[in-house]
């Protein structure tokens, strides 16, 4: 009795979970580009729009998911970041208009 209970409490927690990830596809699909892009824009508005340190602009764009790549090519103003399959860039484009995603 106890074990028919708990596989129909199971299946209804189930069912609403994958009701749940259907519900919210659209987001959940979108979440590993979010990261990165996330990432290079912020980064790349700490170190040339607000003209921070790297080493706070680290600190400041750190997240809970970590990224595997991260390349800052000073010269060109442009920040490449990967994660989760992912990567963008950010570049500065001036004064005016800030940073950038490409």
């Amino acid at each position: 009795m106890k074990r028919k209970i708990l596989l129909s409490l199971l299946s209804v927690l189930l069912i609403a979970l994958f009701g749940w990830v259907w519900l919210e596809r659209v987001a959940l699909r979108a979440f590993p580009d979010i990261i990165s892009a996330y990432t290079a824009k912020e980064y790349c508005s700490c170190r040339y729009v607000m003209q921070q340190p790297a080493e706070y602009c680290h600190g400041y764009v750190q997240q809970s998911v970590p990224v595997s790549d991260f390349l800052e090519t000073p010269e060109a103003k442009r920040i490449t970041v990967s994660g989760l399959g992912r990567s963008h860039s950010a570049r500065w484009m001036g004064a005016r208009q800030g940073c950038r995603l490409e």
